[in-house]
């Protein structure tokens, strides 16, 4: 008995520390929440061009000799000096091009990069600034431009997912062409932004699919009985609260919570059936997911290359530029979001106290 009261205790002090971590979650999002309607936000350009121009004139400047140093650099000012005189005359060449028919223009310019960087947690909060960073895109790019994602995610709650799918969905509708790089993982509701993409490429053993539904919770009415604990649950609306954490499940109860994890599933297999009609749905939704390798077979991917090697290749004979939309956090906020990282993480990728997760 006095074995039973003492692993009692531990279990309500289990309970008090979860409800505790949910509690700060809340708050953390009911900050995040005010944060969004605040400015402070900072939009971010790197030319990719000339970062790599970078790297390797310093790797090749440490290869050479004290003398071949001392001659590359004379011959690195006098190319910068061709440089600037070369920048004046294509200012000279845009001014006069505006004049030209659009058609024109577009038929001579190679198009630009735009890299953005998705790497989703459990509620997908970078698309607070996906959406800015899209937005700032499309104010200025062309049609013979091309925007590259390079996603990471395992995936997460619905509403979060789909809102982030729509902000990419914004850049197909605007005629501008889509590439998405997976060098890890998107799975489950990163493959929902992924599908959206006119080209999807992937590493070799990146982890794609995962098209399905999953939930679970604990449940502790027993427990709680067995400690003399009532809990009242009213609600109004016959289905307003299928499963609980502390009332008493029923199987009628069960059977609804199913059938809406089954009409989220229909929901996701016709998503990815709009966008990637070439895909036999019902082959690649069982929840399964594949490596890269794979998943080209299974027509998940349009083929295999990692996102440098693709971005190494079209930086040849195009520019391009990281964009980035920066919001300062604190640092509870960076911890509550490296914790939320981590849990997306968990094998199976299931979440503890969660509705509908993808």
């Amino acid at each position: 008995m006095e074995f039973l009261n003492a692993y009692g205790l531990f279990l309500a002090e289990v309970i008090t520390l979860l409800l505790a971590l949910f509690v700060a979650l809340m708050m953390i999002a009911g900050m995040r929440q005010q944060r969004r309607s605040e400015p402070g936000g900072q939009l971010q350009v790197k030319h990719l061009n000339d970062a790599l121009e970078q790297i390797t004139k310093s790797l090749q400047q440490a290869m050479l000799s004290d003398e071949a140093q001392k001659a590359a650099v004379k011959a690195e000012k006098k190319a910068a000096k061709a440089k600037i005189k070369a920048e004046k005359r294509a200012l000279k060449s845009e001014a006069k091009a505006v004049a030209e028919p659009k058609a024109e223009k577009e038929s001579t310019n190679p198009g630009k990069i735009f890299v953005l960087n998705f790497e989703g947690d459990v509620e997908a909060s970078g698309v607070d600034s996906l959406r800015e960073e899209i937005t700032a895109i499309l104010s200025v790019a062309e049609a013979t431009d091309e925007v590259v994602v390079r996603l990471e995610s395992p995936g997460g709650v619905v509403h979060g997912y789909g809102l982030a799918a729509s902000q990419l969905k914004r850049i197909t509708d605007h005629g501008i062409s889509l590439t998405v790089a997976v060098d890890k993982v998107a799975a489950s509701g990163g493959y929902m932004m992924a599908c959206i993409a006119d080209t999807i490429i992937a590493a070799p053993f990146a982890v794609l699919g995962s098209i399905g539904v999953v939930a679970q919770m604990p449940n502790f009415h027993r427990f709680l009985q067995k400690q003399s604990v009532d809990v009242e649950l009213h609600t109004a609306g016959e289905h307003k609260r299928t499963l609980t954490l502390f009332g008493e499940n029923t199987d009628e109860g069960r059977a609804k919570f199913k059938s809406e994890l089954e009409d989220v599933h229909q929901l996701f297999k016709a998503f990815v059936s709009e966008n990637r009609p070439s895909v036999e749905i019902d082959q690649v939704s069982t929840g399964e997911a594949w490596y890269g390798s794979r998943a080209l077979e299974m027509g998940l991917i349009d083929r295999i290359q990692t996102s440098d090697e693709y971005l190494i290749e079209s930086m040849k004979d195009r520019a391009a530029y990281a964009i980035s939309y920066d919001v300062p956090e604190s640092r509870v906020e960076k911890l509550i979001k490296r914790f939320a990282q981590l849990s997306g993480r968990l094998p199976g990728r299931e979440r503890l106290l969660a509705r509908h997760n993808l």
